[in-house]
């Protein structure tokens, strides 16, 4: 993939940075992989807004991808690399030796007409997908499963990967794209290479209008808000916080304070934390 840069012939062209798309080979996608997206667009079951500054955004239908790669031991060939709305990386359509369609999150350097295969001793080779326990050390995978037969869960945004650092007993133990370094089981399956599209965090939308295609509404500051609204708000002209950390609008620490709960099951398996 590559990125297009825009002459300043308007505001909207002068910071813009968008995908060539050149490595996109079918424009439409696959009717039979394709299913209703109905996003809640930041509110619960009474339509009341649990989650800020989401809302409209262009019309996508879902495709279905196939985390799980569950067809063992029947080759794949890829028919066509196309863009998918939901995500960042890119997708492949794979026609199967008997029959059967499916989308894949394409692997780099995974090309129209190559073989693909999972299952327990595959080849290694880009695309595959296999336990954990059989793949050597330094490899590259994405599309991990934290639990045997769940599915690809880790790893999949666009030009990530996890690298094997070590085997030892049942658990593997893997570098996320996040630094984390954590064990896995090793009967967990993942596929070979690293994941498409890895310029997605070079684009830039140039335009508020772009980011309300993607369904991002606009964010305004606390200070500019009245009191009822925001802990910084109100007061005469620009004011400063007057307190003695800064707060989010439900009165809670904004800076430094960890809001993370750990689950003692996952904590168990994380060697080093990311940083």
């Amino acid at each position: 993939m590559s990125i297009r840069l825009y002459k300043s012939y308007t505001p909207g062209t002068r910071n813009r940075a968008l995908s060539t798309f050149s490595e996109i080979t079918k424009s439409k996608p696959e009717k039979s992989l394709l299913c209703k997206n109905q996003r809640s667009k930041g509110r619960n079951n009474r339509g009341v807004i649990t989650v800020r500054h989401r809302g409209g955004g262009h019309k996508r239908l879902y495709r279905l991808i196939d985390f799980k790669r569950n067809k063992y031991g029947v080759e794949g060939v890829v028919a066509a690399i196309e863009y998918d709305p939901n995500r960042n990386a890119r997708i492949a359509l794979i026609h199967y030796k008997d029959g059967e369609k499916r989308y894949i999150l394409q692997p780099k350097n995974l090309n129209v007409g190559d073989i693909i295969v999972s299952g327990s001793g595959s080849s290694l080779n880009v695309g595959n997908t296999l336990p954990l326990e059989e793949l050597p050390l330094g490899t590259s995978v994405h599309n991990i499963e934290l639990i045997p037969n769940r599915g690809g869960q880790i790893v999949r945004a666009g030009g990530t990967s996890a690298k094997i650092l070590a085997k030892e007993g049942d658990y593997v133990t893997l570098r996320l794209p996040s630094k984390e370094i954590r064990l896995i089981r090793k009967e967990c399956f993942a596929t070979i290479g690293e994941v498409s599209n890895n310029d997605a965090f070079l684009v830039q939308s140039g335009k508020a209008g772009r980011t309300r295609w993607l369904g991002k509404r606009p964010t305004v500051r606390g200070s500019v808000m009245n009191p009822c609204d925001h802990p910084h708000g109100g007061g005469e002209g620009r004011a400063p916080i007057g307190r003695t950390r800064p707060l989010t609008p439900w009165g809670k620490p904004a800076l430094g304070m960890k809001t993370r709960k750990h689950k003692k099951l996952s904590d168990a398996y994380i060697l080093r934390r990311r940083s």
